[in-house]
């Protein structure tokens, strides 16, 4: 990393997708700090799918275009005992992420177990953890809330996962009970 790319701020888009409501949030990240940026959620109203897939879409390029940031961090779908919620919920993801890459904008993916790990130090941690840890690192007066900050914990993910010690664990890392091993 060059003298000048280490003093420009990086601006982290974070999506935590959903069907209903999906949550975004947004980071400035410069080496180790951490500034907010803004939080919210993009919803959708009752109707037949295509419109809300349509809704998602237009939302978070809406957000890009306001915001302007140069990369996203999406939270990857997890596997749930209803097929069809994990199939609808599948389809909000690819709906959030078409978003961002017609922005032209790089995606990249995390699952929940790396999310929380990486913010809360534990990937089993319960989302009011994960709010009360987002409130902290980013120093807000006031918890986000549940979709804003998972969002957010995305992008904290994300900014922590080429730092040193702090990085991500990735594929063949060893975990027990929601923790990584050395």
């Amino acid at each position: 990393m060059s003298a000048a790319s280490s003093t420009v701020a990086t601006r982290i888009l974070g999506l935590d997708p959903g069907l209903r409501i999906t949550g975004f949030g947004l980071i400035d990240s410069l080496g180790s700090q951490l500034r907010y940026v803004a939080s919210g959620c993009i919803k959708t109203r009752d109707g037949e799918l295509p419109g809300r897939l349509k809704t998602l879409l237009d939302g978070v390029r809406e957000v890009i275009e306001t915001y302007r940031p140069d990369v996203v961090a999406v939270e990857k779908v997890f596997v749930n005992v209803n097929p069809q919620s994990t199939l609808l919920l599948g389809q909000a993801r690819g709906a959030v992420i078409c978003g961002a890459v017609s922005c032209d904008l790089p995606v990249h993916e995390y699952t929940a177990l790396q999310v929380k790990q990486s913010v809360v130090g534990y990937g089993k941690a319960a989302k009011e953890q994960v709010q009360h840890m987002v409130q902290r690192l980013l120093t807000l007066d006031d918890s986000p809330s549940p979709d804003a900050a998972d969002a957010l914990a995305c992008a904290i993910c994300h900014a922590h996962g080429s730092r040193g010690l702090g990085a991500v664990p990735g594929l063949g890392t060893r975990r027990r009970a929601g923790r990584v091993l050395a």
